[in-house]
């Protein structure tokens, strides 16, 4: 009976701890998504200059890619995907900013 207590306390520790990875991962995508101006054109539901984040996120839903593409586009820029205004290049963003934008922005809903 103790073992059944003491692995059911350690599943519950491990849930917690993950989910504040997350809560601390969705804040560290938006501070670096709002430091390198991603709001300045693309907002959460609606189209600005870019589209909406949780458009990209319907865009590539079920591409099992889509968050190395999506990463790809950050990092070198990219025009005529979504119309004729070309997203600036990130170049100097880290391949784990890259990969954590590019999972924010898959993982956002309207």
């Amino acid at each position: 009976m103790r073992f059944v207590f003491t692995l059911g306390t350690l599943i519950a520790g491990l849930a917690g701890t993950a989910a504040q990875a997350a809560s601390t991962d969705l804040a560290a995508a938006t501070e670096l998504a709002k430091a390198n101006g991603c709001y300045s054109c693309h907002a959460a539901a609606e189209k600005i200059v870019g589209p909406a984040f949780a458009s990209v996120a319907e865009k590539y839903a079920g591409d099992k890619d889509a968050a190395a593409s999506l990463a790809q586009s950050i990092q070198m820029g990219s025009k005529g995907k979504w119309g004729r205004a070309a997203m600036p290049a990130h170049p100097s963003l880290s391949a784990q900013e890259l990969k954590l934008l590019a999972g924010w922005v898959l993982a956002t809903r309207p």
